[in-house]
């Protein structure tokens, strides 16, 4: 489907598109509420990323038009990250998900344990003989 029969059929599915994954939301929340990020600060914030997804997931919120890359021209190289004015219409949308997860952290705490267990009673029962 072509993305602007996407973005006719459901908006929110668009918008979804753009910043949807596992690391993208967190890469945009750390831009949201530090404003300004070194590659290595990101490293240090989400210690679990790895350097190579780190590194797509930048490629692509900067060619989405969500995030803008400062490369400086010092030794060693800089370079910094910060959301583009595009990427900056999503603060209100990161605030009320912040919101709503603060506001219902008991539900998704117990919906994720929930999930957690059922993933690993699947991976169990899939490695029986």
């Amino acid at each position: 489907m072509a993305s602007k029969e996407r973005y006719t059929m459901c908006p929110v599915d668009a918008a979804i598109a753009l910043m949807s994954g596992k690391w993208k939301p967190r890469v945009l929340w750390k831009l949201h509420l530090y404003k300004v990020l070194r590659y290595s600060e990101f490293q240090r914030e989400m210690p679990s990323i790895t350097h190579k997804m780190l590194a797509q997931q930048l490629r692509e919120l900067e060619r989405d038009g969500l995030i803008i890359r400062t490369m400086y021209a010092v030794m060693p190289p800089k370079v910094e990250y910060r959301l583009s004015d595009f990427g900056q219409t999503l603060a209100p949308v990161i605030d009320s998900l912040v919101t709503w997860s603060r506001a219902h952290e008991p539900e998704v705490r117990m919906v994720l344990a929930q999930r957690e267990l059922v993933d690993s009673a699947s991976a169990q029962v899939g490695k029986q003989p």
